[in-house]
Protein backbone atom coordinates (compact mmCIF):
# COMPACT_ATOMS: atom_id res chain seq x y z
CA UNK A 1 0.00 0.00 0.00
CA UNK A 2 2.47 2.90 -1.16
CA UNK A 3 1.62 6.43 0.12
CA UNK A 4 4.50 8.49 -1.94
CA UNK A 5 4.37 12.46 -0.47
CA UNK A 6 5.94 14.52 -2.98
CA UNK A 7 7.17 17.95 -2.47
CA UNK A 8 7.51 20.35 -5.38
CA UNK A 9 7.95 23.84 -5.65
CA UNK A 10 4.85 25.73 -6.64
CA UNK A 11 4.90 26.89 -10.63
CA UNK A 12 3.60 24.01 -12.86
CA UNK A 13 0.57 24.07 -14.14
CA UNK A 14 -2.50 21.52 -13.31
CA UNK A 15 -1.66 19.66 -16.36
CA UNK A 16 1.63 19.28 -15.72
CA UNK A 17 1.16 18.21 -12.25
CA UNK A 18 -1.83 16.07 -13.01
CA UNK A 19 0.80 14.16 -15.62
CA UNK A 20 3.30 13.95 -12.65
CA UNK A 21 0.92 12.32 -10.69
CA UNK A 22 0.49 9.90 -13.54
CA UNK A 23 3.46 8.78 -14.09
CA UNK A 24 4.78 8.40 -10.32
CA UNK A 25 1.38 6.11 -9.59
CA UNK A 26 2.32 3.90 -12.73
CA UNK A 27 5.85 4.04 -11.51
CA UNK A 28 4.61 2.37 -8.40
CA UNK A 29 2.07 0.45 -9.88
CA UNK A 30 4.97 -0.97 -12.43
CA UNK A 31 8.38 -1.29 -10.16
CA UNK A 32 6.46 -2.27 -6.99
CA UNK A 33 4.14 -4.29 -8.38
CA UNK A 34 1.04 -2.43 -5.80
CA UNK A 35 -2.34 -2.79 -6.82
CA UNK A 36 -3.81 0.68 -8.14
CA UNK A 37 -6.62 1.01 -5.72
CA UNK A 38 -3.96 1.18 -2.94
CA UNK A 39 -1.37 3.93 -4.50
CA UNK A 40 -2.04 7.01 -2.84
CA UNK A 41 0.14 10.02 -4.42
CA UNK A 42 0.11 13.51 -2.40
CA UNK A 43 1.84 16.16 -4.20
CA UNK A 44 2.55 18.92 -1.71
CA UNK A 45 3.33 22.48 -3.88
CA UNK A 46 6.02 24.72 -1.63
CA UNK A 47 5.85 28.25 -2.78
CA UNK A 48 9.98 29.23 -3.89
CA UNK A 49 10.65 31.77 -0.97
CA UNK A 50 10.66 28.82 1.25
CA UNK A 51 12.28 26.19 -0.48
CA UNK A 52 15.91 26.75 0.39
CA UNK A 53 19.41 24.98 -0.91
CA UNK A 54 22.88 26.00 -0.14
CA UNK A 55 21.55 28.62 2.03
CA UNK A 56 19.83 30.47 -0.83
CA UNK A 57 16.23 29.96 -1.27
CA UNK A 58 14.57 28.97 -4.94
CA UNK A 59 13.28 32.68 -5.52
CA UNK A 60 16.43 34.49 -4.53
CA UNK A 61 18.26 32.07 -7.87
CA UNK A 62 15.12 33.05 -10.22
CA UNK A 63 15.70 36.33 -9.42
CA UNK A 64 19.79 36.33 -9.75
CA UNK A 65 19.67 34.61 -12.94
Amino acid sequence: MPLIDISIAKGRSPEQLRAFIDQVHNAAENTVDAAPENITVIVREVDTHLWARTNTTIEERQHSQ
